[in-house]
């Protein structure tokens, strides 16, 4: 074995690897890994598919985009295309319901009757006393607001009969439009007529009631409630007029996002040592005057008679702060962190080098391979085609079943009408009341949607099916595009000559390896993944359901539980992200690369350790640079503290300065998020890629280091074979 490497041969984590003459990169000679498990991922996107399919055969979205009648029909679509609105009779009934908020917005079976409209009334308007005597219905009535199987013109209903059988309203009050479905105005509710009072028919006094609903007392206040959300739709205007006005500085705003997270990535490579040394010593230097400060208070209460044995134990902790032995006990605790600290710094400043040199060669790497900067607009793609072919199967299914329509006989109890109330089945577009003599009122009410049928009773299934499967997706698109970079990095770290041995387009070689022969590793390691996320899931959804009735031992329980859970998930997908980089190097299946990176990385535990935690250090300083820097420069244009001279655009015309800086900053930390997601995994990528070439080669004419030279230099070695890098 010759000299002794910084890893043992002989430790418990497996043996080196090999030396292999012929290695020289990801291997092209591969085959198809973990087929049992790619023969399981395409039957379940087949019957991922089947159930798509069977979603938009049977379920119908109209159910949620639409408002419907009385009698099922949709408002604003099909024979009702110029009638968007839904009017409510008796609006007051609705308020008085049990769920305001499922009545309003999904429920169309308030107990009142319910017509499409062209428009919502916008006036006090009730039924007078002449209006009794009056034979002609049409001037009572307005037939657009009545049932569409009456017709007022050669109707025989007298006005009372149309009212009790609620054929047309009684009266109405002022609505708007929110949503499709006319809803009180709130703002209109005052000067209400008089003659609105003692009105012979109606239910109550509407003076009262519109009183109730205008000052918000009462059960009525719900109304008033559930207006005031709605009212966001004037809200989501103006925003949406903001962005009209802004949305070119918005994109401004996100281009130099991006610039700022590219420049970052490509200036570690010269500044890095610098970042790295100056967060440590700024650290270190946080602990010194923590030391300081705690001497400085020990001191100035020397001269206090109190002691801890004098305080005793109190839930008051500002009262232990005026004790000395409280900050002789911070200043021991800090000075030991101190101490620590540095003795680490000292005994690990070479793989502190080692980790700062990584980060420099993944620059280096990055500059050389752009193109893999653009990859996590392919995997945001991929991941948005799952989201949204799981967000519309999930709402067709949700939609899915015919409804069912019955003759209901209202405000009748003949009978008559008894007797094929809520029995007789009907179909609304056919029927006539004309058909029941007897009952007058019948009508043809929609009851429910079908629920019997094997589609319905799977239902459940179904959408539990969705879900899985959507999970699965999502992670293995992850893990495609995970692979894929490790592909294309680790292609640049074997090119001995960089950048001449580098291949054409490492990212398309990654992509189109990892499609054609592991996807069953993908999806195995994905599955694994995705059964621990299930599993945490359902944990959530018991404890939900569950934690009124726990006792703080099924608390502390359940609480470990899902800690422990989510140390499995973080540990798991750190494991996985190893196994796709040794999955793209050497082409084995998923355990064999698993166990082969799990043993290498524990045979290098120390620089594993101090590799990550610098490397998170600088990402979440550049996160911070980029999501801090450019919100703050938004915050000041978009609030016309940095005016633009020439320009049209003026923060005074915002309704809402805040909603374009939220835009931008949000938009900001996902550009930097997807860079540094690519800078990490090339930093993962080539640390194991060094590893390897610690274990495989000793810098002879026949093993000689892959590294760059600043790396040798650190370790003490060197290379026999020259290398000719043109950075």
């Amino acid at each position: 074995m010759g000299k002794r490497r910084d890893s043992d041969p002989d430790s418990e984590y497996g043996e080196p690897a090999p030396y292999d003459p012929t290695f020289n990169g990801p291997i092209n000679k591969r085959g198809c890994t973990d087929i049992i498990c790619c023969i399981l991922f395409m039957a379940v996107i087949l019957g991922y598919m089947a159930v798509g399919i069977l979603a938009w055969l049977y379920g119908d979205p109209r159910h949620v985009l639409y408002a419907r009648n009385s009698t099922g029909w949709y408002c604003g679509t099909g024979p009702n295309k110029d009638k968007p609105n839904l009017f409510y009779f008796d609006i007051l009934k609705c308020a008085t319901s049990i769920n305001i908020m499922a009545t309003a917005l999904n429920g169309l079976q308030c107990p009142t009757t319910q017509v499409c409209v062209e428009s919502c009334p916008s006036t006090f308007w009730a039924v007078g006393l002449k209006a009794f005597s009056e034979e002609d219905k049409a001037k009572v009535f307005n037939q657009s607001l009545c049932v569409p199987s009456i017709n007022l013109e050669n109707t025989k209903f007298t006005v009372k009969q149309i009212i009790d059988n609620e054929l047309c309203p009684f009266f109405h009050i002022p609505t708007t439009p929110v949503l499709g479905r006319c809803l009180p105005d709130v703002t209109a509710l005052e000067g209400i007529p008089s003659e609105f009072s003692n009105v012979p028919g109606l239910p109550t006094s509407i003076n009262d009631t519109a009183n109730l609903i205008k000052n918000g007392t009462g059960t009525e206040s719900l109304v008033k409630d559930i207006l005031n959300g709605f009212n966001a739709r004037d809200v989501g205007v103006r925003i949406f007029e903001d962005f009209a006005s802004s949305w070119p500085w918005i994109l401004l705003g996100l281009l130099i996002a991006m610039v700022v997270s590219l420049l970052f990535l490509l200036l570690l490579r010269f500044t890095a040592p610098v970042l790295v040394w100056v967060l440590i010593l700024g650290v270190l230097g946080v602990g010194a005057y923590g030391i300081w400060h705690c001497y400085w208070e020990y001191d100035n209460h020397k001269q206090m008679s109190a002691s801890i044995n004098d305080i005793g134990f109190t839930t008051n902790f500002s009262v232990y702060l005026q004790v000395q032995e409280t900050w002789l006990a911070f200043l021991i605790i800090i000075s030991v962190v101190e101490a620590i600290l540095i003795l680490t710094l000292i005994f690990l400043r070479t793989r502190i080098l080692i980790a700062i040199a990584l980060i420099q060669e993944s620059s280096k790497a990055v500059s050389h391979i752009m193109s893999a900067l653009l990859y996590p607009v392919v995997t945001f793609v991929l991941l948005l085609i799952c989201v949204a072919y799981w967000g519309a199967t999930a709402l067709y299914l949700a939609t899915s079943g015919g409804p069912i329509h019955r003759v209901v006989a209202l405000n009748s109890t003949t009978g008559d009408c008894m007797s094929i109330n809520g029995t007789v089945d009907c179909d609304p577009q056919n029927f006539s009341s004309s058909d029941y003599p007897g009952c007058p009122s019948a009508r043809c009410i929609f009851i429910k949607y079908d629920d019997e049928s094997l589609l319905q009773k799977n239902l459940f299934n179904l959408q539990i099916y969705n879900a899985v499967a959507f999970l699965w997706c999502v992670n293995f698109v992850i893990a495609l595009g995970q692979c894929t970079l490790a592909g294309a990095f680790a292609s640049y770290y074997w090119a001995f000559n960089k950048p001449d041995d580098i291949p054409m387009f490492p990212v398309s070689g990654g992509f189109i390896r990892s499609l054609r022969y592991h996807v069953g590793s993908l999806a195995f390691g994905s599955l694994i993944l995705t059964l621990v996320q299930i599993v945490r899931i359902l944990l959530e959804y018991i404890d939900h359901k569950t934690r009124e009735a726990q006792n703080p031992v099924a608390r502390f329980i359940l609480c470990c539980m899902k800690c422990c859970l989510w140390c499995l998930e973080k540990f798991i997908k750190f494991l996985n992200r190893n196994a796709y980089i040794m999955i793209a190097i050497y082409g084995k299946n998923f355990c064999v690369s698993a166990k082969n990176a799990f043993s290498l990385l524990m045979r290098n535990v120390v620089r594993v350790v101090v590799l990550d935690k610098v490397t998170d250090l600088l990402l979440f300083f550049g996160k911070l640079l980029v999501v801090g820097g450019v919100g703050v420069l938004s915050f000041f244009f978009f609030s016309g503290r940095i005016p633009l001279p020439g320009s049209t655009f003026r923060s005074e015309t915002l309704n809402y300065y805040w909603m374009p800086i939220i835009t931008v900053v949000f938009g900001s930390y996902l550009i930097a998020l997807g860079f540094f997601s690519v800078y990490s995994m090339c930093v993962d990528t080539l640390f194991l890629c060094f590893l390897e070439d610690l274990e495989r080669n000793d810098g002879s004419l026949q093993k000689p280091y892959f590294m760059s030279k600043n790396l040798m230099k650190i370790l003490s070695k060197s290379n026999k074979a020259p290398k000719r890098d043109k950075r």
